[in-house]
């Protein structure tokens, strides 16, 4: 074999890798930027498309082989959009867990009277409450813990392997009714992490009304807020050690809802 065949060869090698690669880009990519965390406003986007890219590269080599070729064609713009459209459907889904961490801290800020401390939220890009934002961090501390980064690149090659790039979805009605279903879970799983929290702060409202009404003269309102702070924000270091086990279901609910889509 002269070296101009092995010249040509290496290059169409080299192109059928470039090819993969990008195809793999697809998915992982969308899914990156609407992960939680990675897909945040605090991580730039030239760094998003670093892990995307080295996550590619990296899951490449076992995952079905993807279109030979990229042609500008129907097929090819449909096979694009649904690669684009399941990434950011299952990341979308990992961060409806995250979100009913933000969600339970603000239920929480509302009993405690934490509720005017607004800051601006780097992470989600909105303003919200401070007890919220440190619910968002705890997701994030107790998602690394336990292992939910490799749960994601799990997820991702599961979803190669169920749904390889360019084969048809097989059933988009059933897709589309994941996400309300997990919509409910993840509203019931936020109350319920809020809910101790909650009776607690309402009882000692009610606690101080009667107080009010009983003995005018101690200004209950003076009283009533800070030691309504310092018990939520006692109640508040309780739940921190209690977590773990909640958090973890939420997570699998997630996960669970994300395989849904890509299954």
């Amino acid at each position: 074999m002269d070296s101009a065949t092995q010249m040509v060869i290496d290059g169409q090698q080299a192109f059928a890798m470039i090819n993969a690669v990008l195809w793999t880009l697809l998915r992982t990519g969308a899914l990156l930027m609407a992960a939680p965390l990675i897909g945040t406003r605090a991580v730039s986007v030239r760094v998003r498309v670093i892990v995307a890219a080295a996550l590619a590269m990296a899951l490449m080599p076992m995952l079905p082989a993807p279109p030979a070729q990229i042609a500008f064609d129907a097929p090819t713009v449909l096979t694009v959009l649904r690669e684009l459209a399941l990434g950011v459907s299952m990341g979308f889904m990992l961060r409806l867990a995250f979100e009913a961490g933000a969600l339970a801290g603000e239920l929480i800020s509302q009993g405690t009277g934490l509720a005017f401390a607004q800051m601006s939220d780097p992470l989600r890009g909105v303003n919200s409450g401070v007890v919220g934002q440190w619910f968002y961090l705890a997701f994030g501390l107790l998602f690394f813990t336990l292992n939910g980064h490799l749960a994601l690149v799990s997820l991702l090659v599961d979803s190669y392997r169920a749904l390889p790039v360019g084969h048809a979805l097989p059933d988009t009605a059933a897709m589309l009714a994941v996400a309300p279903t997990f919509f409910m879970q993840v509203l019931r799983a936020a109350l319920g992490l809020a809910l101790p929290v909650m009776v607690a702060m309402l009882a000692v409202n009610l606690a101080f009304g009667v107080l009010g009404r009983a003995a005018p003269a101690l200004n209950p309102i003076q009283l009533g807020l800070p030691t309504a702070l310092l018990l939520g924000l006692f109640l508040l270091a309780l739940l921190a050690g209690e977590l773990g086990p909640p958090v973890q279901r939420i997570f699998d609910l997630s996960f669970d809802a994300a395989r849904q889509i890509s299954a």
